[in-house]
């Protein structure tokens, strides 16, 4: 699909130095790519970091109880 953008002129000169008029489609497409998947990461781990309240843990209440109670049934710790 053909789009019409504006570039600042520095900008345009530094693309077509480093890799010619030609190639500025292709640069410009992996470049929007990239910034594109950064965005949708940055979603993911704004969400997985959303703030907990604190009904969402069982171990909110008692931490130490629930630090037992995790070692009590792990077979490792049971004698």
């Amino acid at each position: 699909m053909r789009l019409h953008i504006t570039l600042e002129d520095e900008l345009v000169e530094a693309l077509d130095a480093r890799l010619g008029s030609r190639e500025r489609s292709r640069f410009i497409a992996a470049a929007l790519r990239r910034a594109l998947d950064d965005e949708r990461r940055w979603d993911a781990i704004a969400t997985a970091v959303a703030a907990p309240t604190a009904a969402d843990h069982e171990w909110d209440a008692d931490p130490a109880a629930w630090v037992r109670e995790q070692r009590h049934h792990d077979i490792r710790r049971v004698g």
